[in-house]
């Protein structure tokens, strides 16, 4: 069994076949998805998932590449994270990739939602690209150790993960890492342990091979797990039990 702890299944490329890709989760035995926010104004979507379907959980937050939406509070995040399906506070961080100029409203948007995380006591899906000294440092400075979380979708270097694992939080690994070329990115695989380490598909976007470029989706989360089997030098069931219990207990629910 498997889960995939990070994908849009409120994204319409996979909202308009739902019923297939849940099909595909059930026959590739992926148990449970994390079906993470990018925008209050379209939250109500991803909790409406996770409400009417029992393998599907919810997370509520902002995505740093949207400039121009509503701001959340501490309170604002607080609240709608009281809900029993929202697992996880994100996704949140930095991007420096995709914007450029005066970012100080990306890392206090940053900031907002780690004292969210620690206040509500559940962890932080955070994503970060061409930006991991700041997104480290406003870790470190906002006590995101207290709410831990995972790094998402992670491409960074084996020393940004291990700035991360000393925080306490997991490193999760998405279809990039199943890339001929990702192969720095194999490399930091094979050292993250086994206990916080965490499988996902980042669906739609991201397909794994044997299926780059297709849109992505969760069932195929099972060849990242192959990969990482390969990398870690043990068996695929290893893999699968082993992501799947870490995904339990990082997000407090009950298997």
């Amino acid at each position: 069994m498997l889960v995939d702890s990070h994908c849009h299944l409120d994204f319409p490329e996979l909202s308009e076949r739902l019923p297939e890709v849940l099909e595909t989760m059930r026959e590739n035995g992926v148990i449970a998805a994390l079906c993470v926010s990018v925008t209050l104004e379209d939250f109500h979507k991803v909790l409406a998932l996770a409400e009417e379907h029992p393998q599907l959980y919810a997370s509520v937050g902002v995505h740093p590449d949207y400039p121009d939406l509503h701001e959340p509070s501490v309170i604002e995040l607080v609240k709608l994270a009281q809900h029993p399906k929202v697992v996880a506070i994100g996704e949140t961080g930095l991007d420096y990739y995709r914007l450029n100029g005066d970012l100080e409203w990306q890392r206090e948007r940053f900031r907002v939602h780690i004292r969210a995380a620690r206040e509500v006591g559940k962890p932080l899906i955070i994503h970060t690209r061409s930006a991991a000294e700041d997104t480290l440092r406003i870790m470190r400075e906002e006590g995101a150790e207290k709410a831990g979380g995972v790094m998402h979708c992670f491409t960074e270097s084996w020393n940004v993960a291990k700035g991360a694992l000393d925080m306490g939080f997991h490193i999760s690994f998405s279809g990039i890492v199943t890339f001929k070329n990702a192969k720095e990115l194999k490399a930091v695989a094979r050292q993250v342990p086994l206990d916080r380490l965490l499988v996902e598909t980042d669906a739609p976007y991201l397909a794994p091979v044997p299926h780059r470029g297709k849109v992505n989706q969760p069932g195929w989360v099972k060849h990242v797990a192959e990969e990482l089997a390969c990398l870690q030098n043990c068996d695929y069931s290893e893999i699968a039990t082993t992501t799947t219990r870490n995904f339990y207990k990082l997000f407090k629910i009950n298997m």
